[in-house]
């Protein structure tokens, strides 16, 4: 299994934070390797269940998206499913006048020995986009206050 994590502060208010984020578009816009997000389907519990492309290191994973925990504000936790296995945790805390929003993926890479010998690079690679995705989410949810 390979698990990568990050957090970052968004100076934004925590309900435009999560209300972006429960929008499985959105992640198109703001994740480098997510190719296509297609098929969303609202589920019984807010959440929301899509089919997506995602490219590591070249190579294009299909799968679904199931988000098994929506909790309004605080929580985002999807399931992977398909050729790429695991969870997506995502937490939102107010702090100041914005968000913290803390990022966990963990998944399991397809193939025993290709994830036996790919792991270290998976992992620095997925590091790095976790770290972008978030980096991108504060530029696009961050409004400078208009000038006088």
């Amino acid at each position: 299994m390979v698990t990568v994590s990050e957090t970052i502060y968004v100076n934004a208010p925590v309900e435009n934070v999560f209300t972006y984020l429960d929008d499985p578009y959105h992640h198109i816009e703001i994740t480098p390797s997510l190719v296509e997000v297609r098929n969303v389907e609202p589920l019984d519990n807010g959440g929301k269940r899509a089919d997506h492309t995602y490219r590591m290191a070249g190579v294009s994973l299909d799968g679904e998206l199931v988000e098994i925990l929506h909790e309004e504000n605080q929580r985002l936790n999807f399931e992977l499913r398909g050729q790429l296995e695991g969870d997506l945790d995502l937490r939102f805390t107010e702090e100041n006048d914005g968000t913290r929003v803390s990022y966990a993926a963990t998944y399991k890479l397809p193939g025993r020995v290709l994830s036996r010998l790919a792991e270290p690079f998976v992992r620095r690679y997925n590091q790095r986009e976790l770290r972008t995705t978030l980096q991108n989410l504060k530029d696009r949810l961050e409004v400078d206050a208009p000038s006088q």
